[in-house]
Parts: C-alpha cells; structure tokens; sequence
C-alpha cells in the first residue's frame, strides 16, 4: 500500500529536476559555483527518483528507515521546487520594473544582483540537505531490498468469484440471460456461424468474473469444448495457454504439451485441437491489449459457432478485443434495492430481515457502495451478526479506513489496489489529486485539467499541455477508475469518482501529505504540521474561522467548497498556486483583499454572484495562466489584466467588458466570451493579430436595436476577425437569425476543428465549408435545409460529429446520399422542428455512423408525410438510435401512454424498430415523447421569409423525465416550449422536454 505514495512523490520530482536543467541555461545560473551545485541537485535528484520508482512498485509495507528517507526526499522536492519558483518571481518582478532616473535605475539592479545571490545561498542550503539524503541512502541500502520485487500479489482476489454460489447472488440474472441471448443468437440465413467476442468491462469489484462464470456454467455443455482462464495483470503466458490446453483436452488422459514448449508451440497445438471443435473459452482480467493480441493467436477462426468471452477493467482493451464480430457488454452497478438484498444477506443471513433502527443507517452504507457488489460485501461482512447502532454508525463515518486498515476488507483493497498500480507513475498523482472534490461531485474536466496544468502534474511529450492532461482523463475513464459525466457526442464534460475509489485514494493521499482535507463538520486534529494542498468543506455554517495554528506558508493548493472560512490572511499562503473558489458560497469581495500578494498563483477560479469586481493591482499574478470569473457579477476587467503575459486561459461572461490592449496578452489560447458587437471597430479587433497562440474562441453579441441595422457591422467584423486569427474551435452565440456566412474565408479556417453556432440560424451552408479539411465537430441551426446544404456538409472530409436543427426541408424530406458523403461521420443529431419533414437515408449512405438521434413530427398523418423506416436499414454500423417524436397535447395535460395509442405515432415508431432489428450489430434503440404543437411549414409562405416573433414562443415549464436512460445524468435533456397556432419559431430551433417511452434491446 505504502508503495503507491512513493509514487505521489514522483510527481513533482519530474517538474523539479526540469526546472533545474532550465535553470542551468540561464543567465544567474553563471554566478561562482552555482552552476555546478545545480548540476549536482539535478543529477541527485534523478538518482533519488529512480529509487522512488522501484518504491512505488512495492505492495507490502516498507520498513521505517525506507518510509523517512521517502517522506524526507519528498518534502526536500517540494522545497527545492518553491525555492526555484520563489527566485523566477522575483527576477521577473524586478525586470517588469519601470522607472525613470538613474537612482531608480541603480535600485533595480541591485534588487536583482541580492535576489541573485540568495539563491546561491540557498542552493547551497538544499545541496547540504541532498548529500545528506543521499548518504543515509547509501548507508542503509534503500534499494536493495525492494529491487528484485514486483507488484504481485500471492492470492487471486477474482478467486471467490469463481466458487459462489447462485443462490447467494443477487441482480446477475438480467445480465447473464442477455449475454446469453447475444451469444447463443443465430442469423437465420446461416446454419453456423464465425467466432463471436463478448467483452464485459467495468471497475474492479462490480462482478464481471462472477458474471462471466455464471454464464460459462450455464451454456458450456453446448460446445465441444471450453475453457476458462485468468490473465491477471502481469501475465505469465505460457501458464495461460497450457491451462487452455489442458481444458479444451479435458477428455484426454495424456498431457497436450511438453514442458520445454515455447509461446510459439503452445498457440499451434492450441489451433491443432481447436480446428474444428465447437469451443466456448473465458479469458478473464485481461489488462494489456498485448496480452490479448498473443492469446487471440490460438482462439482461431473455424466457422463452427465458437465463442470468447473477456472480461477487462479498460474500456480500450474490450474494443480491441471485440473488434471484429464482438459485442462490448458495459457491466451496470447494483441497484439500490439489490444492493440492499444483497447487504442484508451476507450480514444477517436474509435478505428479508427488518431492524427499524438500523433502517437510516443502513441506507446511508449502502449508498455509499454505489452499487459495487464486492463493496457491498466487504462492508456487510464487516457488520455481520452486529445490532448496536452505534457500531454501525461508526463503520458509515469511517469506511475509507476501514478499507484501508481492517484485515476483513484484504480482498476489496487488493481489488482496488490492482487497478491503482496499473497506472503510469504519472496518472496515479492525478487520480490522487481528484481526493480534493467531495464525495458525489461532477468534475468539469476542463477545471480538472487545468488544475493539473498548474500545479505542475502534467509531463508534457507532444502538443499542448491540455491535450496530455486529456489523455490522462480518458486513461483514468478507460480503465474505470472514474465515470464519465454529460457525455456528449462520445466525449465526457466531466467525471465522477465512486464513493470507495474515493475513499480508497483519500486514503492514499493523506498518509502522503498529498492532499489534507478539512471538514468543519468534524472538528479533528490536523495530522500534518505543514501541509502542501487543502480542501475545506464547510457546509454547516457562516463565519467559519480557519484555525489559527495551522500553518499555511508551504500550501500549494486551497479549495473551498460550501459557505467561505475564513483564512488568517491570504498573505500566509507564500507559495500558494491554485486558488479555486468556485464552489465557494457568500464569497464576497473582501474576501479577496490581498489576492494580488499571491506571486505564485498559476490557477484562479471565482463563483460567486457577491463578486462584482477584481483588485485593481490583480496585475502582480504575473503567473497566473488560468482566469475563470464565468459565475461572478463581475461586469468589467482592471486594466491590469493586460499585462498577464503568461495567461492561457481567460473565461468571462458574454456581458464583462475588458480594457483596451488585450494584444498584449500573447500567451493566450483560450478566450470566452468576446462581445464583438461592443469591440467592432477595426482598431479593437485589430488587436486580436497580435493573438498568434489563440486556438478557442466563444464569441457573442448581443442586439438591442434594429436586426437589419445591425447584420452587415456583424457579418464584416467576423469575417476581419478570423483574418487575424488561427482558430481551432469557434462558438458562436448567435442572436442574429439568418446570417450570412458566404463573405468569410476558408481559407482563415483552415485550421478549424470544431465549429458551433448555438441559438440562432444562419441561412444557408456556405459553399466554402466543404474546404474545411480539419473540421471534425459541427453545430448549425438552418431556418431550412436544401439539398445543396446536405450536399456541401457530406463533402467535408473529417466530419465526426454533425448536429443539425432545421424547421423543414425541400417537399419535406431530407435526402442522405450514398455518393462518397458523410464517409467519416459517427454521430448525427438531427432535430427537424415543423411537421411534414423528414430525414431518408438512401442504400451505403453515411458507412461508419454509430449514433444517431433524429428528432421529428408525428401528430397526425400527414405531419409524416408518407414516410416509411426513415432508411434506418441502410445504416450497417449503427450501434445507438435514439427517436425523439413530436406529439399532440390538449389543454396542457400530458400522457405518454395515450400518445402511443394514436395511429401516427404507433405507426413511425413501429416501422423503425423494424428496420432497427434487421441491422447486425443490433443497435440499442430508445424512443422518446415530446409535447409540441403542430405546425405544418406549409402552412406558411411558399418562399418562407424569415418570420421570427420571439414573443410568442413562452416556457411552460419541464415535464418529469420518468425512468432515466442507461448512462443519462438524470436530467432532463429539453425545455419545453408551447408555440402559438401558425406562429411557430423555426429559425431558433427550441429544445423541448421529453419523456422517456420504450428501450429495445
């Protein structure tokens, strides 16, 4: 256990020994001896990190000397890394100062030289501190011991699965009859079929070996032969295929393999008793794509129904190993009533038993198992035979030590700990640094990645740094160690991290002194004297006074979440380089007295409708790289913000107005939200060219005059500003229905890779769009979509993703051609808002689609316009379809089960599911009732002017989204919207409430 916190140290040690091999290059590194002195940190260092690697390999508990040496090296990083930081400060400080006069002159300069010199002093402070880690290394022989260990552990946890008893499971029947379904189904044109892969992922402790065992038991005897066997995260190979063998030769007395065979002759006999038996094999725990790819060697081939299935923990490992023919089984959490069942089985014995004052309690652990079945177990097995409330509270208030420290919960932390160690060195410090949010919170990804950026967790290799943390993000996703939230077109917003990975990590990060958490709820005693980043959690009350003992002078990271504590004096936290107030209620401005002292602080985030403004001398946070004021009342911007020249990352709200020279802010990469109405004079946007690193623009305007006066300033400030700028994502909040966007130039847009206009409708899809050879996300409202649209959009070469809102198309249809369009789109969302339109996919029409959620009319027969399955048959690789369809209301009232009843609506949604049966990865399907009024567009006028009264279209309120769908947020997804008779709003394209009706599997 203590091995992985050896690897929470490894995280700073790799920014340090960079700093220092930057330092070497630079001007002061010149003085008299301190060249070699930094050489010599760094290369101590690089010694000591190697050593620390080794450590954290290592699952049993090191000893004492080997436990100081590590807490010692890692405080001396830390201080080794606030010392270089400390200097840059202050030498940028001094050369950042302006003053006429040859006194103020000669000041600076001797400022410069004193802070020169002190560092020298200091570096040879911290070299004294080195060699003496260095020597206590060497004269206990730290690594000697550990080297020839290896993160293995002598019992299989996965082993008890593998005996348990049916009777003593609880909700793994649905899941092991669809399984079945799926592996026993036959196409009814073939009489045998070629090999077909089930791979069935999830966390660790959430049952899938049990699952996979239950359904080997139940159907094995309908092949000829069958094998199960565990990979385990450091895979012997040779010992799984002569298991395989030995099983699929189960019949056969003699022993099928010599023990002096090599992978090579295993996998051929393998393929020689398989070749042409019917085998059913359960390869379990695979961890490593490798693995598979040696493994799948012997599974070949032979037409004879044969079947695989695997089990893994890493979303990528069950694609790959059902990349052809195979089906990815995503393995759901228990409910909340099996979760219980199961509980009070292992505890009591029954499942039926009822004790009313354990009844609050008893729900509050459950809960906090979140549906993992080992959890509910281990935690049950912890409570067995016990009735006194007190213990019970006892067990809820402390279950991540519990996990941590009793001998009973060996399995579940084994369990957990294979996962953790699995990690690269790197990600595991960013799976510790998610134990600064509290239980059950949605992490904006984005915040997340940012944090890490700043508090130096990210090891940049290739492209930007937001761009690696991403890819730590979706390692962590991957390898279910954090659940992905508000998943939108395939990518999640955010993420949530179950309550016992939580409380298995807060664990780790504390013993650490990698994150301390204070909880006003609890008045504990602080085990760390100087902790390095602070999570408070505050929601019982105002006017929390942080204690006074504590010291702040080492903290890099403070975090409030619930109602403001106040702190001693922001000028104690020296060092301090994030500072994320934005879940901080009643923060006011006061509060922020003194912020500008905080010279180190790389990360500021502020969410509160009490903060109206910054500090005017904000300028001095000449680090800052993130500025997030997105959920303030902040209206304008000091002009000091300009002078932020390593800012990257500024995030205001469409109404906050800043000062005039943001060309000077040359590091930035991100900016939202520009008002470009309010800075359209040539002179301000001018200044975006000298922007050359700005990648992610949100841009809005707002109109409180005339639309016509307006239009032509809008259309030609745009086009100018994406002249000046190479942009890769553009979103643009459009309160302008019907503009134009021909005039703009592709070839400005080259570099685009992400394009969004929300809320308002352009007129038409611009010829040029189709030149876009980057472009793989698009959003667009048409007030109408031609043929011509379609066709220019399925020429553009990258397309993943397309959303499309429209109020109607050409004789009401929208035609899907199969000639050389959409070849790489994979998600299309098409939301047609007037009656007697709808979408026809034609034969070979848009090949690699996976996603498609179309939305459409079915009040009445003619709103279907004599449509048929929509083409849905055509699509060979869709895999979701989700149908959202418009229905009659009367009177305001709303009932789903009377809509279905209607002729129309039964109608579409029975010839699409259809059509959906026949596709053969047998797609999910899910439809969805909408309540909206019924306005056939041709009611309206033959050519269609742009009619658009904003004032009748009203909000009526939200209508309960019922059951929720497999992965939602448990939100509802639309607003709905009433529209008057004949007066609809095609050009905003307003999304509207459903309710969920069928799921078909």
């Amino acid at each position: 256990m203590v091995g992985a916190l050896a690897s929470a140290s490894t995280g700073v040690m790799n920014s340090v020994i960079a700093k220092l091999s930057k330092l070497l290059e630079d001007e002061y590194a010149k003085l008299k001896g301190v060249q070699q002195q930094i050489a010599f940190l760094r290369d101590e260092l690089r010694a000591m990190n190697a050593t620390l690697r080794v450590l954290a390999d290592v699952e049993e508990d090191l000893d004492p000397p080997v436990k100081r040496w590590r807490d010692k090296v890692r405080e001396l990083t830390f201080d080794i890394d606030d010392c270089i930081d400390s200097f840059e400060v202050r030498v940028i400080s001094h050369q950042q100062e302006r003053g006429e006069g040859l006194i103020k002159g000669i000041i600076r300069k001797l400022k410069k030289l004193r802070a020169r010199h002190e560092i020298a002093n200091q570096i040879e402070a911290l070299k004294a501190h080195v060699v003496e880690e260095s020597k206590r290394h060497k004269r206990y022989d730290l690594l000697k011991p550990w080297s020839s260990s290896s993160a293995t552990f002598t019992i299989d946890p996965r082993l008890p699965a593998l005996y348990e008893e049916v009777d003593k499971l609880v909700g793994i029947k649905g899941p092991r009859e669809h399984i079945i379904e799926w592996l026993t189904n036959k196409r009814s044109d073939r009489s045998r079929e070629d090999l077909k892969v089930v791979s069935i992922v999830g966390c660790g402790g959430l049952g899938k070996t049990t699952l996979a065992n239950q359904v080997f038991k139940e159907i094995r005897h309908q092949f000829d032969c069958s094998a199960f066997v565990s990979v385990s995260r450091n895979p012997d190979i040779k010992k799984i295929l002569r298991d395989m063998l030995k099983e699929v030769n189960s019949l056969d007395n003699t022993q099928p393999w010599s023990p002096n065979d090599d992978e090579r002759q295993l996998v051929n006999k393998l393929r020689d008793t398989l070749q042409d038996k019917r085998y059913l094999v359960v390869i379990d725990d695979v961890w490593a794509t490798e693995a598979w790819e040696t493994i799948k060697l012997a599974l070949l081939s032979n037409n004879c129904d044969s079947r695989i299935i695997t089990t893994t923990r890493n979303t990528a490992v069950a694609s790959k190993c059902s990349y052809h023919g195979g089906y990815v089984y995503h393995m759901e959490p228990l409910s909340f009533v099996d979760s219980k069942r199961l509980f009070f089985k292992r505890a009591f014995g029954s499942e039926n038993l009822y004790y009313p004052h354990l009844e609050e309690v008893s729900n509050g652990i459950i809960k906090k198992c979140g549906g993992l079945p080992l959890a509910v177990i281990t935690i049950s097995s912890l409570l067995a035979d016990q009735y006194a409330k007190d213990e019970w509270v006892r067990v809820l208030a402390a279950i991540g030590s519990a996990l941590a420290k009793d001998p009973n919960a060996g399995n579940m932390r084994r369990i957990l700990s294979f996962s953790y160690y699995d990690l690269p060195y790197h990600v595991r410090t960013c799976l510790l640094y998610l134990s600064l949010f509290p239980e059950d919170h949605k992490i904006n990804k984005q915040r997340l990645i940012n944090r890490w950026i700043a508090e130096g967790l990210i090891h940049e290799e290739e492209g930007s740094a937001y761009k690696t943390g991403e890819h730590y993000f979706h390692e962590l996703i991957n390898r279910s160690l954090i659940q992905p939230v508000d998943v939108q077109y395939g990518k999640p917003v955010a993420c949530r991290v179950h309550d016992i990975i939580l409380d298995f990590i807060t664990c780790k990060a504390a013993e650490e002194n990698f994150t301390t958490l204070l909880d006003t709820t609890e008045f504990k005693p602080i085990p760390i004297d100087e902790p390095r980043r602070v999570y408070f959690q505050n929601n019982r009350k105002e006017n929390v006074i942080m204690a006074t003992n504590l010291s702040l002078k080492n903290v890099r990271s403070l975090t409030i979440f619930g109602y403001f504590v106040k702190t001693p004096s922001l000028l104690d936290f020296k060092v301090l380089r994030v500072l994320d107030l934005k879940d901080c209620r009643k923060l006011q401005n006061h509060h922020l007295t003194g912020i500008e002292m905080l010279l180190h602080l790389k990360y500021l985030s502020l969410g509160s409708r009490y903060i109206t403004e910054l500090p005017k001398k904000l300028g001095e946070l000449r680090y800052l790289e993130t500025l997030d004021i997105r959920e303030t009342m902040i209206k304008s911007l000091p002009s000091a913000i300009t002078t932020f020249q390593r800012l990257v990352r500024l995030l205001i709200n469409h109404d906050t107005t800043f000062p005039d020279g943001i060309g000077r802010m040359q590091s930035l990469e991100e900016l939202q939200t520009f008002d470009i109405f309010t800075y359209s004079s040539r002179n301000s946007l001018q200044e975006f060219g000298q922007l050359t690193k700005l990648r992610k623009l949100r841009v809005t305007w707002n109109l409180d005059n005339s639309l016509e006066d307006h239009r032509t300033t809008i259309e030609g400030s745009m086009k100018h500003l994406l002249s000046l700028c190479d942009l890769h994502y553009l979103l643009i909040w459009n309160d302008c229905p019907g503009l134009s966007l021909d005039s703009w130039c592709p070839v400005t847009l080259s570099s685009l890779r992400e394009f969004q206009i929300e809320y308002g409708s352009i007129a038409n899809v611009p010829k040029w769009m189709n030149m876009l050879a980057c472009l793989t996300e698009l959003d667009l409202t048409l007030c109408s979509t031609k043929q011509e649209d379609i066709d220019i959009l399925g020429e553009i070469p990258a397309l993943l993703v397309l959303r499309l809102t429209t109020s109607h198309g050409t004789n009401g249809r929208i035609f899907i051609s199969s000639y050389n369009a959409f070849r790489c789109l994979k998600y299309f969302f098409l939301h047609i808002n007037m009656c007697g339109t709808l979408l026809e996919f034609e034969e070979g029409s848009m090949p690699k689609l996976q996603h498609l959620m179309i939305k459409f009319n079915a009040h009445r027969w003619k709103c279907l316009n004599g449509a048929s399955d929509l083409g849905i048959r055509h699509l060979s690789n869709l895999t979701m379809a989700e149908v959202i369809i418009g229905t009659d209301y009367s009177h305001g009232c709303y009932n789903p089960e009377e809509e279905l009843m209607k002729s129309s609506t039964n109608f579409a949604a029975s010839l699409i599911q259809s059509a959906v049966e026949t596709l053969p990865n047998r797609p999910v399907l899910r439809f969805q009732l909408q309540r909206e009024a019924c306005i056939q567009f041709e009611e309206r006028s033959v050519n269609y002017e742009i009619e658009v009264n904003l004032g009748e279209v009203r909000d009526v309120g939200k209508v309960d989204q019922g059951e929720t769908r497999v992965g939602s947020t448990k939100e509802p997804l639309y607003t709905i919207f009433e529209g008057r008779e004949g007066k609809g709003s095609p050009c905003q394209g307003g999304q509207d409430s459903v309710k969920q009706l069928s799921e078909v599997q």
